[in-house]
């Protein structure tokens, strides 16, 4: 049990992140040339983690050709969501404005369900490398939360529905690590592998579909392509130097 606490410890340090970013974006006056390059950043961070950590982890499995199936199914999963997340709006008055804010959103805790499924699965092999992930990991979770909840503030939902959703952040990265600790630990490899690949293509679904438009829709900037860029680099950094 002590053990398992430890991995909820570690866990919450990535949603402590994205809660950060999220009071920095209420106390901020967010414009939308900043909204769109905070989209741009959180994007290119978000990819990298699929790119750089999930698929390279997914595809050590034999077969790969089964987490590379498990990749289409999380863009094909994401594709249901965000139709779930369209019946939600509806039922909630929402308005169309935050169908494109709350698909982020749940893109954000798609990130930080992988992020608790590779902490659980790391402190289970080693807890220095569950801590290593989870302190990685939340310089680049911040951004995100940021983005998120600044596209929610856009939309017009009230602050208190924002922070209830910012906080929100901390169940799927909880759910994700005890999954990860109690589930996965004992299923074979391939299951596991598979596990990550369908968060990683879910979360490059979310990307292309919801944060790349979402960054475009209201002023832009140019520096919109070096903010993406950028971000993909800080996770290569992070991934090269702190996660090794």
């Amino acid at each position: 049990m002590g053990d398992y606490l430890i991995v909820l410890g570690l866990a919450a340090l990535p949603a402590a992140g994205n809660f950060a970013g999220a009071l920095l974006s209420e106390t901020l006056d967010v414009s939308e040339r900043m909204l769109s390059l905070a989209l741009h950043l959180a994007a290119g961070i978000v990819l990298a983690v699929v790119g750089l950590e999930l698929m390279p982890e997914a595809l050590a499995a034999s077969p790969a050709w089964v987490p590379i199936l498990a990749f289409v199914a999380g863009g094909a999963f994401f594709v249901l969501l965000d139709r779930a997340l369209g019946f939600v709006q509806a039922r909630l008055d929402l308005g169309e404005k935050a169908s494109g804010p709350l698909a982020i959103f749940s893109g954000v805790s798609l990130d930080l369900f992988s992020d608790g499924v590779m902490i659980g699965t790391g402190t289970v092999l080693n807890p220095a490398l569950g801590l290593l992930l989870a302190t990685g990991q939340v310089p680049a979770d911040l951004p995100e939360g940021f983005a998120a909840v600044a596209s929610l503030r856009r939309a017009g939902l009230s602050r208190t529905r924002r922070l209830l959703l910012a906080a929100g952040f901390t169940i799927p990265i909880l759910i994700g690590a005890t999954l990860g600790y109690f589930a996965l630990r004992n299923a074979p490899e391939i299951v596991t592998l598979s596990v990550l690949a369908l968060t990683g293509g879910a979360l490059a679904t979310v990307v292309v579909e919801e944060m790349i438009p979402e960054a475009h829709e209201g002023e832009t900037s140019r520096l919109g392509a070096i903010f993406f860029t950028a971000g993909f680099a800080i996770f290569a950094g992070i991934s090269a130097y702190v996660g090794a």
